[in-house]
């Protein structure tokens, strides 16, 4: 058997041409055979661009071959739950951009779908497994700060072409869902912990109805972690842990670098206008590594890096900060 696990991907997106693709075909472990879209005409152009030798104009027949073992999903968010589910029941391993879905309701009828096929299904957090997320928990973890405390972070950029899929309501735009999941994610990673109710702010662009800035307020049993996402910001990402005897700042927490070492900074606070120690980190591609390791799992049999059930505790966090921001007050996750 070929040591690669063959891919298909699902739509041309950007996120996938320009990052994803390109990374996954340098992996040891992926190999992008096929692509498809609704637009034979971008289809070929994307194929040809980056060498993928077959080319669909249609999903449907994507699914259909016989050859690919698993599927590269990042079309609109809204589309995530109902072609997600199509390729598990054609017998095809799922790796899905995030949000997994627009809501719990979406992410139960994954877990059946996974449940009922026996196919693997995963959320595409590819930060999750980029050396200085797993370096930051395990800091954590061995006590380096202290007891952690604290979670503070924010994700911005700035959209506001409503053609823009992250500009459409109906297609599950806005800046919670798209980029609002990372710190909601990340922190509960780095607790290890679920988060036990959320209090929020949303504010909503008049015209395109989506929420343009979210601020949420999440209590953890141990913690507390806050963090602001907005679409219609300067472009910014910063996360810190503050425990009881230090500190630890991610540099780029989301778009880690590609072509030099990411770096964290691990604070004891003795010095406040200093950094602290700074930790780099090998130049890697997170996406060569999200999709080598869920290959990896294909391939082996074995565990994938992120199991779905966390997926439904995202959602379920995601799904608290709405309704707080509706009510007015703490909401139960």
């Amino acid at each position: 058997m070929n040591r690669k696990v063959r891919w298909g991907v699902l739509g041309a997106a950007k996120i996938a041409v320009a990052k994803v693709i390109p990374a996954m075909q340098l992996g040891e472990w992926s190999e992008v055979t096929a692509l498809a879209s609704r637009n034979l005409k971008k289809a070929r152009a994307a194929a040809d661009s980056l060498q993928i030798p077959k080319v669909y104009g249609s999903y449907e027949e994507l699914l259909a071959d016989s050859e690919i073992e698993a599927i590269y999903n990042p079309l609109p968010n809204h589309l995530h739950v109902t072609w997600t589910i199509r390729s598990v029941e054609a017998g095809k391993h799922v790796l899905c951009e995030k949000p997994i879905g627009l809501n719990v309701d979406d992410a139960r009828r994954l877990l059946e779908a996974r449940d009922r096929t026996g196919m693997k299904i995963q959320e595409a957090f590819m930060v999750r497994t980029h050396p200085q997320w797993l370096a930051t928990r395990d800091l954590v973890r061995s006590g380096r700060i202290g007891e952690l405390r604290t979670m503070t972070g924010i994700v911005s950029f700035f959209n506001r072409d409503p053609e823009n899929v992250r500009n459409k309501i109906e297609m599950g735009g806005g800046a919670l869902l798209d980029i609002g999941c990372y710190p909601i994610n990340l922190s509960r990673f780095v607790f290890d912990a679920e988060p036990l109710r959320a209090l929020a702010l949303i504010d909503r662009d008049p015209e395109m109805k989506v929420d343009r800035l979210t601020s949420a307020l999440l209590e953890f049993p141990k913690g507390q972690a806050t963090f602001t996402c907005s679409i219609q910001l300067a472009p910014y990402q910063r996360m810190q842990f503050v425990g009881t005897r230090g500190r630890i700042e991610i540099e780029v927490p989301l778009n880690a670098p590609v072509d030099r070492p990411a770096r964290i900074f691990v604070d004891d606070g003795s010095d406040l206008q200093g950094r602290g120690e700074v930790i780099e980190f090998p130049t890697c591609n997170q996406y060569t590594i999200q999709g080598d390791l869920f290959s990896i799992a294909i391939r082996e049999q074995r565990e994938q890096p992120i199991p779905l059930e966390d997926a439904l505790a995202n959602m379920a966090v995601i799904d608290a900060v709405f309704r707080s921001a509706e009510s007015g007050t703490w909401e139960a996750v």
